[in-house]
Formats: structure tokens, C-alpha cells, sequence
């Protein structure tokens, strides 16, 4: 079957050209802004992958890591997975990767309609999120 196949046919994925962000488009320049939004909507695919995939490794590694046998029987039950700051656990560097890049997901993506969603929205909701930390510091350590 193998000599009968031929020469292996070359499948690629589109490329895309990258395009200017939405800063860089005037607010009249409507094929600009639009090809920005397509932009933005095939980066946010490209990273909600990215997070699922990270968030799977994470899960298979706390699958395979967790114990065997009588390890959740204990009289003092400690948890089977260790993830706590300072930890050695294996699963700990996979811990931290997901929970960074699911926080930064949030933070870029986060409260942004799926379907209505623009470009526009994720640079205001940038902008805000600038104005509040030269404000009141970093988000989450409260207001000053």
C-alpha cells in the first residue's frame, strides 16, 4: 500500500496576515477597524485554546499524581494534592501556568459579549483597568 500512495499532499493551516490593532485605526477607517475585530476575535480563540489546553495538562497531571490505594483513608486527612505556595508537588508548575494564563484570559476577555464582543470593548476595558491602578494600585490589594 505504501509504494501505491504517492508523494505525501502538503496540508497547512490559513495564515493569517496580521493585521494593525484597533489603537492604530482611525475612527472613520471602517475596513481597518473591522479587519482589527476579526483580528481580535481570532486571537481570543487562539488563547481560550491555549487555556484549555493548559487547564487539561493540569487535570491529567493531577489524575496521575494524586495517590494510589488507601491515600485519601488517613486518620488525619491531608489533601492528596498539594498545591499551596512553596509546595514540591509535580503538578505545582502546572498549577501556576493555568492559573496565570486563566487570570490573564479573565483580565484581556473577561464580562466581553462572545457574540458582540469587539476590539473597541477590550482596549476601553484596558484603559479603565490602567486608570484604576494609577489610582488605587494593583486590583485586588483594595483601594488606597
Amino acid at each position: 500500500v505504501e509504494p501505491m500512495k504517492g508523494e505525501a499532499y502538503p496540508w497547512y493551516h490559513r495564515r493569517f496576515n496580521r493585521v494593525p490593532g484597533i489603537e492604530e485605526c482611525y475612527t472613520e477607517d471602517i475596513v481597518c477597524r473591522e479587519e482589527a475585530n476579526h483580528q481580535f476575535k481570532r486571537d481570543w480563540l487562539v488563547e481560550e485554546e491555549i487555556v484549555y489546553l493548559l487547564r487539561e495538562r493540569m487535570n491529567d497531571c493531577f489524575f496521575y499524581e494524586k495517590g494510589t490505594g488507601l491515600a485519601h483513608m488517613q486518620i488525619n486527612p491531608q489533601p492528596l494534592i498539594d498545591i499551596q505556595e512553596g509546595s514540591k508537588h509535580p503538578c505545582k508548575p502546572l498549577y501556576d501556568a493555568y492559573e496565570q494564563a486563566a487570570q490573564n484570559y479573565f483580565i484581556k476577555y473577561g464580562e466581553i459579549s462572545r457574540y458582540y464582543g469587539k476590539a473597541e470593548e477590550a482596549l476601553m476595558k484596558q484603559k479603565h483597568r490602567m486608570m484604576w491602578e494609577r489610582r488605587h494600585g494593583p486590583i485586588g490589594t483594595g483601594m488606597k
